[in-house]
């Protein structure tokens, strides 16, 4: 008989995932149902959407208030801004129906503050259901912990009550020491769909592509795909901008609440022509948009991992990057880090300075940024490939908690 987890996530597919969301898609959909039977409780959001349904190897039961075809953006507006509130009850509640229909074996909760308490809850009033808590924050821990203060020691329960915590960085993995987990973590980062983002693409394809978005081949593309908040710091390249030559353009990816903050900073810098926001891009054809573009740049304040640098890498682009969070575990520079390989640019923190001189010099050194790409291309390759993660994922974690 198949062990039964069920999953606490905020939200789930089809509609308004992120990078936690997609990871437990991408490892229950590679872990056989014959071993594992995975259930999840998960924010509606979207009332078209029903109420319980399969999606690959996860059966998904919704909760929560609902509105009609909401956009992102919705989801931190009144009503739905309320769910992520509302859920740390409401998932307690809809776990304990589940635990009685399907006799639950084990519960996972997809980050502390998102879901930690509603699994903590869960574990005291059913000691015996094995408990796993994975860490994918992207915040700092001291501003997640300041959030969640409301919650007391409910919060700190998420930690000391996990039978196991998985982490997607070595950063994370001293988070869940310093917040009472008595255990040792057990460090399995996110992934990337390597074969996806190395696909290749014809010559044509990629000047069709740069073309579409307004750019000639003379144009140098520095691209990002973040959401628009203040930790992943895309105001800093906006700075940076202003000191580059014109040719060089910012291709920005995504969305958020910081969207028309940033437009008006770039007009008042005088860059408002160079600095173009293409918002939400599908996954399905990403690779493709960043392999037109020349190099890939997130100088994040905070970061849990970030699974858009692999996949920059994993198209091919040099990376610059802080070395902040996660970040460390795997961008390594030359000048910071000069034992191991090369796979990227460092910049500091809140270093528009910085950001600019990364630029210059992969724009001036064509030879050394050939010499990077492969590297980092083939570190993505052997380390960061999702049918690696989930295979770690299954004998080091779930395997483990079960015997």
């Amino acid at each position: 008989m198949p062990k039964k987890i069920l999953i606490f996530s905020l939200a789930y597919f089809p509609k308004h995932v992120g990078g936690a969301e997609v990871a437990i898609k991408e490892i229950t959909d590679r872990i056989s149902p014959q071993d594992y039977e995975f259930h999840l409780i998960c924010n509606r959001f979207d009332s078209t959407l029903p109420k319980v349904e399969k999606i690959g190897n996860v059966t998904v039961h919704r909760i929560g208030i609902t509105t009609k075809n909401p956009t992102m953006a919705d989801l931190i507006k009144f009503p739905l801004h309320l769910n992520k509130v509302l859920f740390q009850f409401q998932a307690y509640v809809e776990a304990n129906k589940l635990y009685k229909k399907h006799k639950l074996d084990g519960i996972w909760a997809m980050m502390a503050h998102a879901t930690g308490v509603p699994a903590g809850k869960f574990k005291q009033a059913h000691p015996d259901v094995k408990y796993l808590l994975t860490l994918q924050e992207g915040d700092p821990p001291e501003y997640i912990e300041n959030k969640m203060k409301v919650f007391g020691k409910a919060f700190d329960r998420a930690f000391t009550q996990a039978d196991q915590i998985q982490v997607i960085s070595t950063f994370l993995g001293k988070w869940a020491k310093q917040k009472g987990f008595p255990g040792e973590p057990v460090l399995v980062p996110n992934a990337v769909n390597v074969g996806h983002f190395s696909q290749t693409y014809s010559e044509s394809e990629l000047q069709a592509a740069r073309q579409e978005l307004g750019f000639t081949e003379k144009d140098i593309l520095v691209t990002t795909t973040s959401r628009l908040v203040h930790k992943n710091a895309v105001d800093d390249v906006i700075r940076a901008m202003a000191k580059l030559p014109e040719k060089v353009k910012f291709v920005v990816f995504g969305t958020g609440p910081d969207g028309e903050i940033l437009q008006s900073l770039a007009t008042k810098l005088g860059v408002a022509d160079r600095v173009l926001f293409y918002g939400q891009i599908e996954h399905s054809i990403m690779p493709k948009y960043l392999k037109a573009c020349d190099m890939f740049i997130r100088p994040s304040r905070s970061e849990g991992m970030g699974n858009s640098f692999v996949e920059a890498m994993a198209a091919g682009l040099p990376v610059i990057a802080t070395q902040e969070g996660g970040i460390a575990d795997f961008l390594f520079d030359q000048n910071l880090n000069p034992e191991k390989p090369t796979t990227g640019w460092a910049v500091r923190k809140d270093n528009p300075k910085d950001v600019t001189s990364a630029i210059t010099d992969i724009i001036e050194n064509p030879t050394k940024v050939a010499k990077v790409r492969v590297t980092a291309k083939t570190m993505v390759t052997e380390k960061y490939d999702w049918n690696i993660i989930a295979s770690n994922m299954k004998e080091k974690v779930f395997d483990r908690l079960f015997s």
